[in-house]
């Protein structure tokens, strides 16, 4: 009889430890998300997969990222629309709000995904272009030969997030299967009087509520048990914190009303922690005069990207840079379960914008080695590379003698 118990107990345990590893699969069931392996947090793709990489596999539901806007928010607008992509693909929910362009419009400019096939021909392709710079690569000392190789676009072994042909638009027949909602300013404003919430804007308070109406009639909350298909909710947000949203901290050092964005994304991030939802936020950050405003900004989001164009600047003719079309600084990534970030292996990326790809790579210098590279383009190689930080393995390079 003891040892029957016995067995019965060591079953009823093997049995509750099946029952909480399926109640831990139900959560990493959602479509368009996967757990992460580090941190335990439910993760959704970006829409851009070396962005992924160097976000650490991911977005983490719950968590909002702010992208700061490059000047002429070219780059920064491609980003927003990679996100609602791959909601669309993902069969996720999306929420548009937007004070200068019409949701409808934004959805109508969406990329279109590339197929399997058209995925190995890019596939191929890459591999091509790898092997004819294999071919062409100068010859380089003995002793470096051995080292490691870099590859030059952050990737990840497993296939997690779509690629967008950003030469196409979607097709309308995708957004059948999804429910979408949007948030267009100048409609809002002329449907309802003026609304003061919690000594903000009236165009935040009333963003608040519509996002706060969604989450909680559509079951987003965790509140609905009946509800067993769970399904992620993409919040986009563009040009925050503009003149379009009613705020002055883009045309005065000192606004009138300096705390309306950081009472809005204090109370948003609320509504995102306990919700299976996922916030992306675009904002002129260099319009706004008081860089106290911006720290505090950045401190009120998890993931803060800052895009800069070299559109414009001196960058854009300078030979460092010139297979390039602006840098990617990260700001800030969040801690998850953890004490420290999972930050990328290196801190110089850039981003390029091919005919069909928006990618972002890791900064590589120059060689200056040939002997056909004129004096002149040797020193502005040199001095440019002093732009760049350390992390990026900057030398001294141009000078006529080497030291050993």
């Amino acid at each position: 009889m003891a040892a029957a118990a016995g067995g019965a107990s060591r079953c009823c345990g093997a049995t509750s430890f099946q029952r909480k590893a399926a109640a831990g699969s139900r959560l990493a069931a959602v479509a368009g998300t996967r757990p992460s392996v580090r941190h335990g947090q439910l993760l959704l793709s970006s829409g851009l997969p070396s962005l992924d990489c160097v976000l650490g596999g991911g977005i983490a539901v719950g968590t909002l990222l702010l992208i700061e806007e490059d000047k002429y928010g070219l780059y920064s607008n491609l980003l927003f629309k990679y996100f609602l992509a791959e909601g669309v693909v993902c069969g996720h929910d999306l929420f548009v709000a937007s004070a200068k362009e019409h949701p409808d419009n934004v959805l109508k400019e969406l990329p279109a995904p590339f197929l399997d096939e058209q995925r190995n021909e890019l596939g191929e392709e890459a591999a091509a272009v790898k092997s004819a710079n294999f071919q062409d690569s100068m010859k380089i000392a003995w002793r470096y030969q051995n080292l490691p190789k870099m590859e030059a676009s952050p990737t990840t072994s497993t296939k997690f997030g779509h690629y967008y042909d950003i030469s196409k638009t979607m097709s309308p027949e995708l957004f059948q299967s999804i429910k979408w909602h949007s948030f267009y300013l100048p409609e809002e404003l002329s449907l309802q009087p003026t609304v003061k919430t919690c000594n903000m804007n009236s165009a935040y308070g009333r963003l608040l509520l519509s996002i706060q109406r969604v989450i909680y009639q559509e079951g987003f909350d965790g509140s609905d048990p009946q509800k067993k298909q769970k399904n992620i909710l993409r919040i986009g947000i563009q040009s925050l914190g503009s003149l379009l949203w009613g705020d002055d901290i883009c045309c005065s050092d000192t606004p009138e009303d300096i705390h309306s964005l950081t009472k809005f994304l204090y109370v948003l991030r609320g509504l995102l922690r306990k919700s299976l939802s996922a916030c992306i936020i675009t904002i002129p950050a260099h319009l706004i005069e008081n860089k106290a405003i911006m720290e505090r900004v950045t401190n009120l989001s998890d993931t803060v990207l800052g895009l800069e164009s070299f559109i414009g600047s001196e960058r854009e003719t300078n030979p460092l840079y010139k297979d390039y079309h602006g840098l990617v600084h990260v700001r800030q990534i969040p801690r998850l379960n953890s004490l420290i970030c999972d930050v990328s292996d290196t801190k110089d990326l850039a981003f390029r914008l091919k005919r069909k790809l928006f990618t972002i790579e890791r900064l590589h210098l120059p060689p200056d080695l040939s002997d056909t590279v004129s004096r002149t383009s040797k020193q502005e190689l040199a001095g440019s590379a002093k732009l760049l930080s350390s992390g990026c393995g900057a030398m001294a390079i141009g000078k006529k003698h080497l030291d050993f």
